[in-house]
């Protein structure tokens, strides 16, 4: 099937991402400097940061029927550890689905930092997907600072496929009435790849909801590191917050290290929190074998059975088509086939 999505403006590398969908509207971040600003319509305007990074600013009461793609590139133009920060404004009453992509373009060591300050306004409603996919020798660290004020709804969708050292911050503070953040995320590691997740959730006022599952799969000398909190202040009654976060270990070398905590001081609420290691269902596995399935397709199908009650929260079903397919060629090794290839089947 011909895609449909276009590239503007084009850039010089043979590069083409599976993942946007009809309609998407794109911009590029290369090494942190956006490539063309946006701003035809008063609804929606992408802008150049100072002097790296971008502001997006998606004007009260606007919805946006497609999605928004933004590129995050590093190649061999500028290999020196960088640094910006990206702002992102989602007015009252607004709806947006944000879709934010990282790659590399060349087997450079790569050290980016990145902060995505993103503040969504009363009644407004946000999907935000996130896809990671950069090379061994790449060094990315990510921090978001969400705030969502009353009555808002944001659901960020965290998909880890690739890369040498990831490490994900987020600090969420509802501070409206009636806010809810939902936290969900994919991390897929192996070889001597390691990925950090944390999280601060801050429930400042009553009656708001956050909900967490972050699920990974290790294999090799492998690392994951997660540690997220919930904090309920003690104005904050009615609180719902729930947080997990499961682990599949394949390797006996693989390592994961998992710090759920929650901090309580009011007393009508509704928290939980839990965290679990475990290795391949050796029951399910011999069901599927005496069912005829080989047993590495039996392995395959079990670590996708483990994913998706992540990749199912992702709001649009043909982007999470695509982003399955993408966990799926993780999953089977087409990514390391090439080993002088920095793009991994993006």
């Amino acid at each position: 099937m011909a895609e449909k999505y276009t590239y503007s403006p084009e850039i010089p590398e043979v590069f083409r991402c599976r993942v946007p969908l009809h309609g998407t509207r794109q911009a590029f971040l290369m090494n942190g400097k956006l490539r063309e600003e946006e701003g035809e319509d008063s609804l929606l305007k992408i802008e150049a940061g100072s002097p790296l990074g971008f502001n997006l600013n998606v004007t009260k009461g606007t919805i946006l029927p497609d999605s928004l793609q933004i590129i995050t590139v590093r190649d061999s133009e500028n290999t020196e550890p960088i640094s910006y920060t990206n702002n992102l404004s989602f007015g009252a009453m607004s709806e947006s689905n944000i879709l934010l992509c990282s790659h590399t373009l060349s087997m450079d060591e790569f050290k980016t930092d990145s902060e995505m300050n993103i503040n969504v306004y009363e009644g407004a409603r946000v999907n935000i997907v996130v896809m990671q996919n950069e090379h061994n020798r790449s060094l990315h660290k990510v921090r978001f600072n969400v705030n969502l004020a009353k009555d808002s709804y944001i659901r960020i969708n965290i998909v880890s496929l690739h890369g040498g050292m990831l490490e994900n911050e987020i600090e969420a503070r509802l501070t409206g009435e009636g806010a809810t953040c939902e936290l969900n995320g994919i991390y897929l590691v192996d070889g001597t790849q390691e990925i950090h997740t944390t999280v601060n959730m801050h429930h400042l006022v009553p009656r708001c909801t956050s909900r967490q599952l972050f699920k990974g799969i290790l294999d090799d000398e492998s690392k994951a590191l997660f540690f997220g909190k919930i904090k309920v202040s003690q104005d904050a009654q009615k609180t719902e917050a729930y947080q997990a976060n499961h682990n599949l270990l394949l390797s006996r070398k693989a390592k994961v290290y998992a710090q759920p905590q929650l901090e309580i001081y009011a007393d009508d609420v509704k928290c939980s929190h839990g965290a679990t290691s475990g290795r391949l269902d050796e029951m399910a596995l011999f069901y599927m074998r005496s069912r005829g399935i080989g047993a590495e397709e039996a392995k395959i199908l079990q670590q996708l059975a483990f994913v998706y009650a992540v990749l199912e929260k992702i709001y649009n079903e043909e982007l999470r088509q695509r982003l399955l397919d993408l966990v799926e060629a993780r999953l089977r090794g087409e990514f390391g086939h090439c080993t002088n290839c920095s793009m991994n089947c993006c």
